[in-house]
């Protein structure tokens, strides 16, 4: 009965550390949008059969980071200007809410994580390493989802932020950027600590609609 319990949930694990382990290649940059995913030659590479790598696919059509494209395979998505536009007016809303709820709750610990994390950025920018700028940038944001104290939005911001990451990396490699970027954070952690609600929607929400402003102009241009 033990072995077969062990199987068991082997069997509905395994399918979910593949998700997680493509996830990481495609959000690593392994894959490019609109790159074809080889069922076949992720099963080699895991040293598995195609099951698991099916039903990884599957979870993650979902989450909108693939397209599965009946007759012509599985895709890495490859957003328009006008999607990720779409997904941008989304997550400010949802990250509005999320600096209005962390503003009501917020710890003292959480406050000097989420100034650790605006510190770590600042010594980035100063020095131009943009890739540990992207990381804390990352780190901030999901700081802040994840104690806002509701899962569901958090759920689905995370999950619209992976999308976009499929987009906008190389956007926030721009000096001009994370410059004026790491204004509006400080701006959102001090309302966060100052316990204002209303100053940290605003300041979450103009944060993201700035940034989907920055990145449409540098599509355009």
């Amino acid at each position: 009965m033990l072995a077969q319990a062990i199987e068991m949930l082997r069997d509905r694990s395994l399918p979910m550390l593949i998700e997680q382990e493509i996830e990481r290649v495609i959000l690593g940059g392994e894959y490019a949008p609109g790159d074809k995913i080889n069922e076949q030659a992720l099963a080699l590479r895991f040293g598995i059969s195609r099951g698991p790598i099916r039903e990884a696919l599957r979870s993650l059509d979902r989450t909108g980071l693939i397209d599965t494209i009946p007759n012509r395979g599985v895709f890495v998505r490859r957003l328009t200007a006008a999607q990720a536009a779409e997904i941008y007016d989304v997550r400010a809303a949802l990250f509005a809410l999320a600096g209005q709820c962390l503003a009501i709750r917020a710890s003292a610990a959480d406050v000097e994580r989420l100034r650790s994390h605006v510190a770590a950025m600042d010594e980035a920018v100063a020095r131009d390493d943009f890739e540990t700028y992207i990381a804390e940038n990352f780190a901030l944001h999901e700081a802040i989802v994840t104690r806002a104290g509701n899962a569901t939005l958090a759920t689905h911001y995370l999950a619209l932020v992976k999308q976009l990451r499929l987009y906008r990396t190389r956007n926030l490699m721009l000096a001009d950027s994370v410059h004026a970027s790491n204004e509006e954070h400080h701006e959102m952690v001090e309302a966060i600590a100052a316990h204002d609600p209303a100053r940290a929607y605003a300041a979450h929400f103009n944060h993201v609609a700035t940034a989907k402003t920055r990145l449409m102009a540098n599509h355009l241009t």
